[in-house]
């Protein structure tokens, strides 16, 4: 985006933006999923409790999609924060499922090695999506676990951890659920 200039100062060139006709087509691909019906209401953005967060609203990123803009959308926050609770699915008038669409789009990036902006997070993803193939539901003491395997940041939050302990919000051992073997052969496997 171009800067506007400031007192004094001059306004810097704006980059080029290439855009990616396949892209469109490479994520319908990928995902399964039709996002070309999207115009735009907003309603996706105007739900989702993760907007303060995001660098992209849900919108913007399917109107990237859409156009192109495969490398902003790629390395955008947004694609790693969005917690997939299909808020703006529900919300979408055309039925456009969102968040199956960052999911697809955080799978684009990993296969296509890039790099997010917050370090740690692809370690998060990994540890979310392994505890969803092995358990079938995300048990907090094993995400923890996994997480700090993942990125060797052993002490990093044990005092909140201890707390959340102490005060019940954290299980020792994990709940079962039915179709766990269903699960894992559709949960990708990430590294």
């Amino acid at each position: 985006m171009e800067q506007i200039a400031s007192a004094g100062g001059s306004a810097s060139p704006p980059t080029a933006v290439t855009p990616d006709p396949s892209f469109l087509r490479q994520v319908e691909k990928a995902g399964g999923a039709t996002i070309s019906p999207c115009f735009q209401c907003v309603k996706c953005s105007s739900g989702c409790p993760l907007t303060f967060v995001m660098d992209l609203l849900p919108n913007q990123v399917i109107r990237c999609v859409q156009v192109g803009l495969k490398e902003e959308v790629l390395r955008s926050d947004t694609i790693w924060l969005c917690a997939s609770c299909e808020t703006c699915t529900t919300r979408c008038p055309n039925g456009v499922d969102i968040a199956h669409l960052m999911d697809t789009l955080r799978q684009i990036a990993l296969r296509e090695n890039v790099t997010p902006s917050q370090p740690g997070i692809v370690a998060t993803h990994a540890a979310f999506l392994a505890e969803i193939r092995a358990r079938g539901r995300v048990h907090e003491m094993f995400l923890v676990a996994r997480h700090k395997l993942r990125t060797r940041n052993w002490t990093r939050d044990v005092a909140l951890g201890w707390e959340m302990f102490r005060r019940g919000k954290l299980k020792l051992l994990p709940k079962g659920v039915k179709g766990r073997k269903w699960l894992k052969e559709r949960v990708p496997r990430v590294n």
